[in-house]
């Protein structure tokens, strides 16, 4: 077994990395019978609560895919800066994230969670109303931050009642729910799009955010860390976050500015500088921004290595085929939405039994597959669609391939992340993870964005199949990561054999 790492003076207290859990069993105990894996009533409807804003949330971001080119007609403006409106949703919950979990872990999770749902739900309601693209995207930067709240406190808020072999079970649940978002969100969105306008596609977030504030109070559990001090490390907040939303923000920039561009050049070199004081802060502060001892853990530190490769490419993937399918083969709203969501059907199906077998077998297998199907997916566009349009015969049946890969990944990465984090550490441990992924989004849209315009006109394929291998390689790189670095067997396996050799 691997030497553990030394703990720093922001983890002294921490349970180390290496020991089982409290209530594990002394070293040389008779062995435990099984574990109790029953679940409240409770239980489960703070999942139904927590499941219901992953749906508003993702439904937001699937149908904001299908909006673009409806914005950008109506403001008549640049992809580049119209790539705001939904980078800028991204950079917001990529820089808050953090210190959104670090505040939920002192305070309480779900007294943190309901004001960022209400935040959300204001911020929808302004960008329905938004009269220019200005309004918009300050609109979405203000629902980054219910985002990052949200993103920060949905697990923390709904894990405790779940024991651990039922977590990924719990998650993959929240993970279907979240598919079946995203297969509302082309749907829904055409066709609200088709009615009455893109508007629509935020305004409808309203209501059920009401409904979450109504019932959450009822149902969902309090928690914190018990080893919180309520005490924040709040300059390594103000560095962590700029160091986040400049590098972000270049990333964003670059395609209007010019990824020569001395502002470019500046914002990334200070981001990337401030960086290294935030970890130096981290090491020895008593309430760090980032605690470094989750990257102890094996699973959590390959995890963190393989999402990144993978949000690259995900939210990407789904924008470049709205684009391409409006853009290129001329299909109306309502087309384009009827063809994106057979694949997120399928993801849909697929979820929620992947909870299940990755708590029992284990997630690398099923991280590495899942990837490996979206990669092979979208490099089968690069080499079988061209200028012309063929949405039943070939985009559909590959993209059920994609829904496929989705519905092993798209859950199994969260669980994954959590499978051996201690409870009173899932706030932060949330928080970190999705500030990797939330930064992977950002940049793989721009990176997306600016290959899409590197064709010749909207017409040229050339730009597509471009931004399709950038989109496929990362699925791969992302299967190669999680096969080569992610620890063998379940969570349970793994606890059972630390406390073997203990």
């Amino acid at each position: 077994m691997p030497n553990t790492p030394k703990r720093s003076v922001a983890s002294a207290n921490s349970p180390d990395p290496g020991s089982p859990e409290p209530g594990s069993p002394e070293p040389g105990s008779p062995e435990p019978g099984p574990p109790d894996t029953s679940v409240s009533r409770e239980a489960w409807l703070s999942l139904a609560v927590t499941t219901l804003v992953t749906f508003l949330v993702v439904v937001d971001i699937s149908a904001v895919t299908v909006s673009f080119t409806s914005i950008q007609r109506e403001f008549d403006v640049s992809r580049a800066e119209l790539s705001w409106v939904i980078s800028g949703y991204n950079i917001v919950v990529g820089a808050l994230l953090l210190v959104s979990g670090r505040v939920a872990d002192s305070i309480g999770r779900r007294r943190v969670f309901l004001p960022g749902v209400a935040i959300f739900g204001i911020a929808s309601l302004a960008a329905g109303m938004s009269q220019s693209v200005e309004m918009l995207i300050a609109a979405r930067l203000v629902q980054g931050l219910g985002g990052a709240i949200i993103a920060a406190t949905s697990f923390a808020v709904m894990l405790p009642g779940f024991p651990m072999a039922r977590r990924s079970t719990a998650i993959g649940i929240a993970g279907a729910t979240g598919s079946l978002g995203a297969v509302a969100g082309p749907a829904l969105g055409s066709l609200l799009i088709d009615l009455y306008s893109w508007r629509a596609i935020f305004l409808v977030n309203v209501p059920l955010t009401l409904l979450v504030l109504f019932l959450g109070p009822r149902f969902l559990q309090e928690s914190s860390d018990p080893e919180a001090t309520g005490k924040i490390d709040y300059t390594g907040v103000v560095l962590g976050t700029a160091s986040v939303a400049l590098v972000m923000g270049a990333i964003v920039q670059s395609e209007s500015w010019g990824i020569g561009d001395p502002r470019v050049f500046a914002m990334v070199l200070v981001g990337l500088l401030l960086f290294p004081v935030v970890i130096s802060r981290s090491k020895t502060h008593p309430e760090p921004l980032i605690n470094l001892d989750l990257f102890s853990y094996h699973s959590f530190r390959a995890t963190s290595i393989g999402v990144v490769f993978y949000g690259f490419a995900f939210t990407a993937g789904f924008l470049v085929s709205s684009l391409m399918l409006q853009d290129l083969w001329g299909q109306s709203i309502r087309a384009t939405g009827l063809a994106l969501v057979p694949g997120p059907l399928i993801a849909a199906v697929i979820s929620p039994l992947t909870g299940s077998f990755a708590d029992r077998y284990g997630h690398r297998g099923v991280l590495t597959l899942g990837s490996l199907l979206c990669g092979g997916g979208y490099m089968s566009y690069v080499f079988v669609l061209d200028e012309t349009p063929a949405v039943g015969n070939l985009y559909v049946p590959i993209s059920l391939v994609i829904g496929a890969g989705i519905g092993l990944t798209v859950a199994t990465w969260s669980s994954a992340g959590l499978s051996d984090i201690p409870q009173s550490r899932f706030g932060v441990a949330g928080a970190t993870y999705n500030t990797l992924r939330q930064a992977s989004y950002a940049l793989g849209i721009s990176v997306s964005i600016a290959l899409v315009s590197s064709g010749a006109n909207e017409l040229d394929i050339t730009g597509y199949r471009r931004a399709w291998v950038w989109v496929a390689v990362c699925y791969l790189l992302s299967a190669a990561a999680i096969w080569f670095t992610f620890p063998t067997g379940s969570s349970s396996d793994r606890a059972a054999s630390l406390n073997r050799t203990d």
